[in-house]
């Protein structure tokens, strides 16, 4: 398990890369105290540096390739070039004053990855939002925050919301719970123009809704919501993201990951077919 503060959100890329380094210093036979030597440094920087929780200094990442055993100076610049890119923050930097440092990780995540699984109990996932939905959410979760950064968290929102129109949009797919629908949330206005929102996105090729009613009892994900990606890069392991109030964690050990993509697929089978959701959903409107 990843502690979920780490100095500096971690973009993909960074990550990627950290991987990469830790490929080559393995293959190398090198341990993290003889790579820490090369460079004067610590061992724990060289493991902070694989596992994405500091930015990659260009000399530090020149120098540990040369110890690698990467010579051919094409290779050595594409890679240096790659981790410039890697240090450059992403687009959600400009809302650090209201954005989680622990959640601007997840940002950088859901943005590359090309399956974005979840379960969500409490609200409508944010990629599915209205504004107005979002609004509420929002000030209920940051109840002494100034109006304009809950404006600016729900500006967030909606960026976050473009990669659903994007070209080579990933796959969504979402278990929510009945209670997600059942709880009113900004009035009776506000949830009609949710639900039809959530109708809306039932069209869409790329988004998977099931819902999963009360009446199907207990299932194995009641401890809390999750989500999992996935992503088009080989060194890019699946990752399994669950949040708490004060912050979250990230997972991507083979054996943790799973188990969470084995409690989203025994739901999936529990839950309500995905084709009947927009009959559900249009049952629920009518009673608001």
């Amino acid at each position: 398990m990843a502690d979920a503060r780490p100095a500096g959100a971690p973009t993909v890329l960074r990550v990627v890369l950290g991987k990469r380094l830790q490929d080559l210093r393995e293959k190398a036979g090198l341990s993290y105290e003889e790579a820490g030597r090369a460079l004067d440094v610590t061992h724990a920087t060289v493991r902070r540096m694989e596992k994405a929780e500091v930015g990659l200094k260009i000399p530090y990442v020149e120098k540990l390739l040369r110890v690698y055993g990467v010579l051919d100076a094409e290779e050595v610049e594409g890679f240096l070039a790659l981790a410039r890119e890697a240090n450059r923050p992403g687009w959600w930097h400009r809302f650090r004053d209201v954005l989680p440092e622990w959640f601007s990780a997840f940002v950088s995540l859901e943005g590359e990855a090309n399956l974005i699984r979840a379960y969500e109990p409490h609200y409508v996932p944010g990629l599915l939002q209205t504004e107005d939905y979002a609004r509420a959410v929002l000030r209920a979760g940051m109840p002494h925050a100034p109006e304009a950064d809950v404006e600016r968290a729900v500006a967030v929102r909606r960026q976050r919301q473009a990669l659903l129109t994007r070209d080579r949009a990933p796959l969504l797919w979402v278990v929510m719970d009945e209670t997600v629908l059942r709880r009113p949330i900004g009035g009776p206005e506000v949830m009609r123009a949710q639900l039809d929102r959530l109708v809306e996105a039932t069209d869409l090729p790329h988004v998977r809704l099931q819902l999963m009613p009360f009446a199907a009892g207990p299932h194995p994900a009641m401890y809390g919501p999750f989500h999992i990606f996935r992503f088009p890069i080989r060194e890019l392991p699946d990752i399994a993201y669950a949040e708490n109030l004060v912050g979250a964690s990230y997972f991507d050990q083979r054996d943790d990951v799973s188990a969470f993509l084995e409690a989203l697929d025994r739901m999936c089978a529990q839950a309500a077919p995905a084709h009947t959701t927009k009959a559900i959903l249009g049952g629920i409107r009518k009673e608001i």
